[in-house]
């Protein structure tokens, strides 16, 4: 094993191959907050990638309700329990990653989901946790709650599919970061199924090779984000490149998320891949519940958020999300707009802070009519 630097977990870690981060690296944040489970971003990323034969259960992107939905059944659960009880209450983080758990003779710790497990992709959806007495009001955190959670596969800078691959089939472009699969060398052993901790690794039946989401990487070459990100009717979404925390750019939208404002948060990142899929914690989840999925420094990160209003520049890289179909490279904010620019610093979008409002006179004089202005 190599030793590796991963900035998620604040310290060196076990990897089965060499460091060689990216020229870019391709990363997508999405806000819980905002999702409303629509599953058009599913659809989207269903008729574009996967509608053939054997492709049938593959869903490239899927939205689980959580805590209680999986796709596969019990992916996080059954993986978080072979991993053991770990201390994700310090940073940096003390305990094992998923190539230090992994057994004798295996690179990885994982686990092959049964053909069964892929049955229910809407298995738990809407079902909420907790409690809620009669006369009693919500509060922050709730008392009964749920989330929905988007997912596709992260990108990771560290892959677990890559260095679980007996024939190294899987590989990162260097261009961009984002993590292929190379079919012609798959053997379809599913090592990759079983080594990827989130189960965004597919084999397909009839083909016997495994499939994967490619990041919609025809559409990055030209500049453009991913099917799932431009389709969202929610405007939850926002991909980009980011940056290693020690070279982060504030003009980068995606940098000031994530590393300056600290608000997008890494998929279990106690599992050692440094995924490049982000999230922003929801709002009215228990933070016990957060620390573990998200990992440390979510209170913080719902504090930034709630109070975004009174950042122009956190408001500005939020009102980014779903503005343009374009990559956005570059943002600032001029007094009450957000510009965002492109690689080439051509401007792309502008959009107002606020929405402006307009109050209709009662009396139209020119029309010689009275309005109800109705709300």
């Amino acid at each position: 094993m190599a030793k590796v630097y991963n900035w998620q977990i604040g310290r060196e870690m076990d990897y089965p191959y060499e460091p060689a981060r990216p020229d870019k690296q391709f990363a997508m944040i999405m806000d819980t907050n905002k999702c409303i489970a629509c599953q058009t971003c599913t659809v989207a990323c269903k008729t574009t990638w996967t509608p053939g034969r054997g492709q049938e259960y593959m869903f490239w992107n899927n939205v689980e309700t959580k805590p209680y939905g999986y796709y596969p059944l019990g992916w996080d659960v059954n993986i978080l329990d072979k991993h053991g009880v770990q201390d994700v209450a310090s940073f940096p983080y003390q305990g094992k990653t998923l190539f230090e758990s992994a057994p004798a003779g295996e690179r990885v710790l994982g686990y092959l989901p049964d053909d069964m497990d892929y049955a229910h992709p809407n298995v738990g959806e809407d079902d909420s946790l907790g409690d809620m007495p009669q006369g009693e009001f919500l509060n922050m955190p709730h008392m009964q709650w749920m989330y929905y959670l988007p997912r596709i596969c992260n990108h990771c800078t560290y892959p677990a599919c890559l260095g679980a691959c007996p024939r190294q089939s899987i590989y990162k472009r260097k261009e961009d970061g984002i993590v292929l699969l190379d079919q012609q060398r798959c053997r379809g052993y599913r090592e990759c199924v079983k080594g990827c901790p989130y189960k965004k690794v597919f084999f397909n039946p009839l083909t016997r090779v495994s499939e994967k989401c490619i990041g919609c990487y025809p559409a990055i070459e030209n500049n453009r984000q991913s099917q799932c990100t431009i389709t969202c009717i929610g405007k939850i979404r926002l991909q980009g490149f980011i940056s290693v925390p020690d070279k982060a750019r504030a003009d980068n939208p995606m940098d000031y998320l994530i590393h300056i404002a600290k608000i997008g948060k890494p998929l279990y990142p106690q599992f050692g891949l440094e995924a490049n899929v982000y999230y922003i914690p929801p709002i009215h989840v228990p933070p016990r519940y957060l620390h573990q999925m998200f990992g440390w420094g979510v209170e913080e990160a719902i504090a930034t958020y709630r109070k975004a209003r009174d950042d122009k520049n956190l408001l500005g890289a939020l009102l980014l999300f779903g503005a343009t179909p374009e990559i956005t490279h570059h943002y600032k904010v001029i007094g009450d707009t957000v510009y965002g620019y492109n690689e080439k610093g051509g401007e792309i979008v502008h959009l107002p802070l606020r929405e402006p409002i307009h109050v209709r006179a009662a009396h139209d004089q020119q029309r010689d009519c009275y309005r109800t202005n109705i709300t």
